[in-house]
């Protein structure tokens, strides 16, 4: 089962890679949230599974939550800013 787990973590940190570069790279702000966003999905999945391979999951549940609220909120701000940004 470990071995698995590795696997794992090893997929998600080259997805977190590709999403680095939309990030970097993006031609378009929307591009660079979109990425933003998925590095931040793909660093709560890599957390809980973290939790799995320590056997601490409890924990990295807890972490994890307190990180995806902090990505609704920062994506929520960031999406203001930009539809204010738009208006005349």
């Amino acid at each position: 089962m470990k071995i698995f787990l590795l696997y794992i973590l090893v997929i998600l940190a080259i997805l977190l890679a590709v999403y680095l570069y939309r990030v970097l790279r993006g031609p378009t702000i929307f591009d660079r949230v979109l990425g933003l966003n998925g590095i931040s999905t793909k660093a709560i999945i890599l957390l809980i599974v973290i939790g799995v391979y320590f056997d601490r999951v409890d924990m990295f549940i807890d972490i994890s939550t307190g990180y995806a609220l902090l990505n609704l909120v920062g994506a929520l701000a960031v999406a203001k800013y930009l539809e204010q940004k738009g208006a005349p």
